[in-house]
């Protein structure tokens, strides 16, 4: 089988896309969550606590994750218009603030 045939990236390029903006997701939730019970672990072993930090520090990787990817989504399905706009009106004002 040759190396193009498996997958053709130019006739699966939409499908690709949103298969990584999916899976960048699940890695920050997991990847936030995981950090967080390692910490709540630590400073239960640290402390002498019955798991009082790891519930806690699980809750706000979650919490925490769902922020981050909510951010994230926000920013993949804001308007291509508003983005050209945003870096035009920003060059024009650090245009005018160079003059004053």
């Amino acid at each position: 089988m040759a190396p193009g045939k498996f997958f053709n990236y130019r006739n699966n390029r939409q499908w690709a896309e949103n298969l990584q903006i999916v899976v960048q997701f699940g890695l920050t939730m997991a990847g936030s969550i995981i950090f967080c019970l390692f910490v709540g672990r630590l400073l239960d072993g640290w402390l002498g606590t019955g798991g009082i930090f790891t519930a806690l520090f699980i809750l706000l990787g979650i919490v925490g994750g769902a922020v981050v990817v909510y951010r994230q989504i926000m920013e993949v399905l804001e308007p291509e218009e508003k983005k050209e706009g945003d870096s035009e009106s920003g060059r024009e004002n650090d245009d005018n603030n160079k003059q004053e």
